[in-house]
């Protein structure tokens, strides 16, 4: 049998890529993988009485160091926000290239924790903030000061300790730019650097509230169970800052999916099945659909989707316990799956169905950066008639869109004056549409491709762009999906029924994220690493602990 990778058509749609969830291939669990053997370990703890100071965890293997800085803050509660406008925040983080002296942490405890007021170097890789969840810190540092484990119901119900607001990168506020280190073995995987910073980030929360616990009470108090700690992620809220990155790299978008898509095709490919790998299968369904109970949100939009997932799981184990090793068992799955589940089911199967192939799915996750670079130039060598009729087989979806409708050019995207952050906004109550980014490829290809059809066809590029260069971002990207078809989103990012939040989730959800509580359609809240390895367990970790338990 000869199974095709899904058609961009089915995939690319954001109500899809909005349904997507961690996987194998995401890269916080990737960075675990790659890291492994590695030594971690604390290289500096100065923290008083109440947890303020510093701490310096170092990552080595031989010669190759980095090391994380975590500035730990007082702040007042009336100052504490998830917002990127804040301007205080209980702990600020550096991820340094090799292990700082004593004036690189002096210099930087005068500028991390201002982030966008402060400065720092190119020996600084990564930077980022985040707060307490005040009730759930206090909880249990009042808990292990007096010699007792906290309430887990409380923790896993918030999932962690303290969330961050933002993880910057290349470049921002003077940190190395990405090219300084893209050729580093151990850095080949996207994000590697960011997931090593929040990866020790969570360290720290732990060892903050074992430190503020000793010092309430000397006598009484007691370290925060392990097992307690290990099932306690990091939080992130995450806002419309992200979502443009999807949109800007549409190469690197097509890495990612493709991915996906290759592992998919070879699982359904599989002629023979045999009973183990189905038994592996449902031990993680049989204990996802437990931990899925402590997906807290208030979001009503986020609880009917985990409601018709509960459902849809529901529907898909009595098929899947009724179904026999027939050949080609995994396609039979997933094309039952396709037909009588919402893309939130199916595509958490798909997941499912990674972890129970390592051999096939992780080497992939060595293909998923890509050098952009290549996807530059245009070949002006190309005649009109060939774009248009390109434009006609690539992008269908959006030719009958009409916009001269208000409600399909409805919003616009822009930075934000004060923390040059994207944002979106309606056209035609908000003023500032004059500085819209280059966001609304739907609208933007169109009116490209009407442009192109009232000129003389069997002309080339090169004429065509001597007289008109105002389309040629989207003239590129016709192009790269011509070579990369998982390059484009096939909706419209400026459509009054957008949903922005699916445009975080597709990037949430390839960085490891769990756990996704919308706090509207423009940002959400969310959790990694919740059941990963601590930092002294990693040398000894496997890639299970995605499908642990939860106690």
């Amino acid at each position: 049998m000869h199974i095709e990778l899904r058609k961009p058509e089915i995939v690319m749609k954001l109500d899809r890529l909005g349904s997507f969830h961690q996987s194998k291939l995401s890269f916080l669990r990737s960075f675990i993988r790659e890291f492994k053997s590695w030594d971690f370990k604390t290289k500096e703890f100065f923290l008083n009485d109440q947890g303020f100071g510093h701490i310096v965890y170092e990552v080595n293997k031989g010669q190759k160091k980095y090391s994380l800085i975590c500035f730990s803050n007082h702040i007042e509660n009336s100052e504490r926000s998830d917002r990127v406008i804040a301007t205080k925040w209980d702990a600020s983080f550096v991820l340094f290239d090799g292990v700082p002296a004593k004036a690189d942490i002096e210099r930087l405890k005068a500028n991390v924790p201002l982030q966008e007021q402060g400065r720092v170097s190119e020996k600084e890789l990564c930077l980022s903030r985040a707060n307490k969840s005040v009730r759930v810190f206090e909880h249990v540092v009042d808990k292990l000061s007096q010699g007792e484990q906290p309430d887990t119901k409380l923790l896993y119900d918030v999932g962690y300790l303290y969330r961050t607001t933002a993880v910057y990168g290349s470049g921002k506020f003077g940190l190395a730019d990405r090219i300084k280190v893209q050729d580093r073995e151990e850095l080949k995987g996207p994000f590697r650097l960011e997931m090593m910073l929040v990866y020790l980030a969570r360290q720290f929360t732990f060892d903050v509230v074992n430190h503020v616990a000793h010092f309430r009470s000397p006598e009484k108090a007691v370290r925060l169970s392990e097992d307690i700690a290990r099932n306690l992620g990091i939080g992130n809220s995450t806002g419309l800052g992200m979502a443009p990155f999807i949109v800007n790299h549409p190469a690197l978008l097509n890495q990612w999916i493709i991915a996906k898509e290759k592992a998919l095709k070879l699982i359904r490919s599989i002629s023979s099945v045999n009973q183990n790998d189905k038994n592996t299968f449902q031990l993680y369904l049989t204990t996802i659909q437990e931990n899925i109970k402590f997906w807290k949100t208030e979001s009503e939009y986020q609880k009917n989707k985990n409601r018709q997932l509960l459902k849809d799981l529901d529907s898909f184990q009595r098929f899947f316990s009724t179904t026999s090793l027939d050949k080609f068992f995994w396609n039979t799955i997933y094309k039952w799956t396709e037909a009588n589940t919402q893309a939130e089911c199916c595509e958490f199967i798909v997941s499912l169905m990674m972890e129970v192939y390592p051999d096939i799915v992780e080497p992939l996750s060595y293909e998923m950066s890509i050098n952009e670079d290549e996807y530059f130039d245009i070949d002006t060598s190309r005649t009109i008639d060939e774009i248009c009729k390109l434009i006609e087989n690539q992008y269908t979806w959006l030719l009958n869109i009409n916009f001269d409708n208000k409600e399909n050019v409805f919003n616009f995207w822009y930075y934000s004056k004060n923390k040059q952050e994207p944002r979106m906004s309606d056209r035609f109550t908000e003023e500032g549409s004059d500085l819209e980014l280059p966001l609304a490829i739907a609208r933007d290809i169109s009116a490209l491709y009407n442009d192109l059809k009232s000129c003389k066809l069997d002309k080339d590029l090169g004429y065509y762009l001597l007289k008109n260069q105002e389309y040629r971002h989207v003239l590129r990207r016709v192009l790269i999906c011509e070579q990369l078809p998982y390059s484009e989103i096939q909706d419209n990012t400026i459509s009054k029924t957008l949903i922005p939040v699916d445009m975080l989730r597709l990037k949430l959800s390839f960085f490891g994220a769990t756990r996704f509580d919308p706090r509207s359609d423009r940002w959400v809240r969310i959790t990694m690493y919740q059941g990963a390895p601590l930092m002294k367990e990693i040398s000894k970790s496997d890639d299970t602990w995605s499908y642990k338990k939860i106690a």
